[in-house]
């Protein structure tokens, strides 16, 4: 990637909310579909909140100067997003049936992953942070708009789905970097980790992992279950996930190899039927997302190819009809 020509697109497009028309009418919605289209969008306000303090840190932690301004832009698109979702739920609260609050568990799963994201080497963040940014891109936010089939939420959709593409395309650059020997030469030349730091890290990655499942279940199963019932775009985001897995193949420090050990133990016959129930319960995933979503000839061609064609891949699938 080009960091220069990636910086400059990313200031180059960046846009302001009142680009788009609040004043238009938003389309007759059921009282059911209504109130989840709002509580969808108070919701989806918080994790672009969360996704812009994941950015952060990713800006802190870099070393190039580019890369950090970079990030710095992402910063401000997830603010813009944030606000963008919650003019959106404004938008479509028409009738005022009742008040909306951020679910409880994205709040608490938030404060753990930022504080988790701060601790751990920034392999093991980017790699959350890029799972996440995945499954938001790919899966709910296209979903979200599909359900709602509004012009508002088209055109803001529209807008957000540019900047993150910009985020994916991103995501996957420094997940190729830090699978890469220059990676390792930089972590060796650090300085080691206080004993007090390394207990941080696990006490920050355990709340995380402790709050994930009802965060998963509440904010995005859920969800997801009534704007994309085929579950389609749910699979095709987490096998973009698996693929990636394959794809980091034996780097031992990767979470995405970890993920990929884990389905890889769910579907094993051997072990699945006796620890399914324990595996999904440490990812805060369920079985429809554990089981091999890919085949062995594209597996095959994810560890031949480069991160940038991956990550055109994925690109390719979110703007697919």
């Amino acid at each position: 990637m080009d960091l220069d020509r990636m910086l400059e697109r990313c200031r180059r497009e960046q846009w302001k909310l009142e680009e788009l028309d609040w004043d238009v009418t938003p389309r007759a919605l059921s009282r059911h579909d209504e109130e989840k289209v709002v509580q969808y969008f108070v919701d989806m306000s918080g994790i672009e909140r969360l996704a812009g303090a994941l950015f952060a840190v990713q800006r802190d932690q870099a070393t190039d100067p580019t890369l950090r301004a970079i990030f710095e832009t992402f910063v401000e698109d997830e603010a813009r997003h944030a606000e963008v979702a919650a003019r959106l739920s404004r938008h479509y609260d028409v009738h005022r049936y009742r008040r909306y609050t951020p679910n409880p568990y994205l709040q608490r799963f938030s404060r753990h992953f930022v504080k988790a994201a701060r601790h751990l080497t920034p392999d093991v963040a980017a790699s959350y942070i890029t799972t996440g940014e995945l499954l938001l891109d790919i899966a709910l936010l296209r979903s979200l708009d599909a359900f709602v089939d509004d012009e508002m939420s088209h055109r803001a959709m529209a807008l957000i789905n540019r900047d993150e593409s910009r985020h994916i395309a991103v995501d996957y650059h420094m997940i190729g970097y830090y699978a890469s020997p220059a990676f390792d030469r930089e972590l060796a030349a650090r300085p080691p980790r206080r004993l007090r730091d390394e207990a941080r890290a696990a006490a920050a990655l355990a709340g995380m992992l402790f709050w994930a499942r009802p965060f998963f279940r509440d904010v995005f199963f859920g969800p997801m279950d009534l704007v994309d019932p085929s579950g389609k775009r749910l699979l095709d985001a987490f096998k973009r996930i698996q693929l990636l897995g394959a794809r980091v193949g034996d780097r031992k420090r990767s979470v995405m190899r970890a993920i990929d050990r884990l389905v890889r133990l769910y579907n094993d016959p051997r072990v699945g039927p006796w620890l399914g129930p324990a595996l999904e319960r440490a990812t805060g995933l369920d079985g429809r997302v554990m089981r091999d979503l890919y085949t062995a000839e594209e597996e095959r061609r994810a560890r031949q190819a480069s991160y940038d064609a991956l990550a055109d891949e994925a690109l390719a699938a979110k703007h697919a009809a």
